[in-house]
């Protein structure tokens, strides 16, 4: 008898609660009024970007406008993009903060449209195939939409499109809840309510973006030291399936050490197809028949090709080679020991496609060719055509002095007939200061012999014995012009040296010698090497 006050009262006390729970006025926020996108790339890419499988992120920014009314409230914001890292979001600019963040798992698909409407009425339209005539009744959605898609009317159940004629079906609203955009929203709270400029920032994964070199020769020829025009651009790609209109966009250069693997954290909402199954056609005698599939919807003119959308205006390929002045231009920003390219001016980052802008135009970038050839301890009797690199310095000196990222490079030089791709080849992050190598391709005038010197036989000494052992190389010229030459000796790691016949440099964490080689002679070089490991065993 006394439990009956108590259970009272406690329901007493529980029913407001629930009551206020659910009169939280929903709100629905406006569509962004700025927004701001920094693009990071990813740091394990060795190929080409694909927008099926971005690796990067970037940091989206969004300002939007709220009215709120006083007390709880829960805000909407539509149209996020679909590859957000929920945990990652940040909402400012609220009276009250945040009581709860939620991220939509479902948007308005079929299946959900299905889903939300069982046990509710919706017309069901057919059409007679010899007439053409159509007619409409109202039925009840009476199953879910993981099988077969069962209605009720007036002459029974039915299975929809599983009587062999067109039909359709016609809902009267939207269930509550249902976005055709990802949603995400924030429960708050506001003592007297009014309008608020709020910013919702937040991850993203399905970014990512790269830079690529356009080199070209100011003249042809072969002389030591070289001019040349470098162009470089910045390609961004968006493999999400929003569009970021007029954004203030940016791209950072640098390795980040990530944590998080933000493409597992940006899990897509989910918009379930709907499958609709039917009894087998046939019987078990004639055997059985099933209906043919229907043909898999045509892809999205976005999914079929990677659109690339160059600012200011479209340029060739042949035109890339120099920075027209109408193209807007990135400009470079500090940020920590990263660097930052900032777009001048708003930009659209467009839905599944990449965007170009031009970020460095340079037209009096000195460099010299080096004629390179290695003859490393075990090479003696081989004998190869030289590679050609340009080696300039990252300083002002040499007509550079800026942060170059890291990207592909391709090689011009000019001709009667235009200018003439000579070489493609990739370059790693460049700091001011450092040195920077392009490798063009293989002299077919210089080459170098790599010999055995005194005491060494070959195929009978083995130079890994631990003892010194004497080494040669000879260089020719054949062409008209004097080159600078550089001959890769030993990796100082595995090898000591000693009594070379010239001076000895590092260069890339090998040990070079250097030498000069006028047009049509040879020059001859001579070093000792042993391996120290072994000699010391021994």
């Amino acid at each position: 008898m006394r439990l009956f006050p108590l259970i009272l009262a406690a329901g007493a006390l529980a029913m407001p609660g629930a009551e206020h729970a659910q009169a939280r006025t929903v709100v629905e926020a406006s569509a962004p009024e700025s927004l701001a996108v920094t693009v990071y790339r990813d740091p394990n890419r060795d190929r080409a970007m694909r927008l099926n499988w971005l690796n990067g992120f970037a940091l989206i920014s969004e300002t939007r406008t709220v009215t709120l009314p006083p007390g709880e409230s829960r805000i909407r914001f539509d149209g996020v993009t679909e590859s957000m890292v929920a945990v990652s979001a940040i909402v400012t600019g609220l009276p009250g903060g945040t009581i709860e963040k939620n991220r939509n798992a479902d948007i308005l698909s079929p299946a959900a449209l299905v889903n939300g409407s069982l046990g509710n009425q919706v017309t069901i339209t057919r059409t007679n195939p010899a007439t053409g005539a159509e007619t409409s009744e109202r039925a009840i959605v009476r199953t879910r939409a993981d099988g077969g898609l069962v209605l009720q009317t007036g002459a029974g159940y039915e299975a929809v499109r599983c009587a062999g004629i067109p039909e359709r079906l016609t809902f009267d609203e939207v269930p509550t809840g249902l976005s055709p955009n990802p949603v995400y929203t924030v429960d708050t709270r506001s003592e007297s309510g009014g309008t608020y400029t709020v910013t919702l920032t937040y991850l993203a994964s399905g970014f990512d973006w790269s830079a690529h070199y356009v080199a070209t020769f100011a003249k042809a020829g072969q002389e030591r030291k070289r001019r040349l025009n470098l162009t470089a651009w910045l390609t961004l790609a968006n493999g999400n399936g929003q569009s970021f209109p007029d954004a203030e966009l940016m791209a950072v250069a640098g390795k980040l050490e990530i944590k998080s693997n933000y493409r597992n954290l940006g899990t897509p909402p989910r918009g379930e197809p709907l499958r609709l199954t039917c009894f087998p056609i046939g019987s078990t005698s004639a055997g059985t028949r099933y209906p043919p599939p229907p043909p898999p919807p045509p892809a999205p003119a976005a999914m079929m090709e990677d659109a690339i959308v160059v600012t200011g205006r479209r340029v060739m390929a042949q035109e890339m080679a120099y920075a027209p002045a109408a193209v807007m231009k990135a400009v470079e920003e500090a940020l920590g020991d990263l660097k930052l390219y900032r777009v001048p001016e708003p930009v659209t980052v467009a839905a599944k496609a990449q965007k170009q802008v031009a970020f460095l135009a340079l037209d009096a970038v000195e460099g010299s060719l080096i004629h390179r050839a290695s003859c490393l301890p075990g090479m003696a009797g081989q004998e190869a055509l030289a590679d050609v690199v340009l080696r300039s310095m990252n300083e002002e000196e040499f007509g550079l002095g800026r942060a170059l990222p890291a990207g592909g490079v391709t090689v011009f030089e000019p001709s009667a007939y235009g200018p003439l791709l000579i070489a493609e080849d990739k370059m790693e992050d460049r700091a001011v200061g450092q040195e920077v190598e392009i490798a063009i391709a293989s002299s077919s005038q210089v080459k170098a012999v790599c010999e055995a010197g005194r005491g060494v036989v070959l195929g009978e000494t083995d130079v890994h014995d631990g003892n010194w052992h004497e080494l040669a190389a000879s260089i020719t010229n054949d062409g008209a012009e004097t080159v600078e030459a550089e001959i890769i000796i030993a990796n100082p790691a595995q090898w000591e040296v000693r009594k070379t016949s010239r001076k000895t440099a590092m260069q890339n964490g090998m040990k070079v010698i250097r030498v000069t080689v006028p047009a049509g002679e040879t020059r001859s070089l001579r070093w000792q090497v042993r391996n120290p490991a072994r000699a010391k065993a021994e």
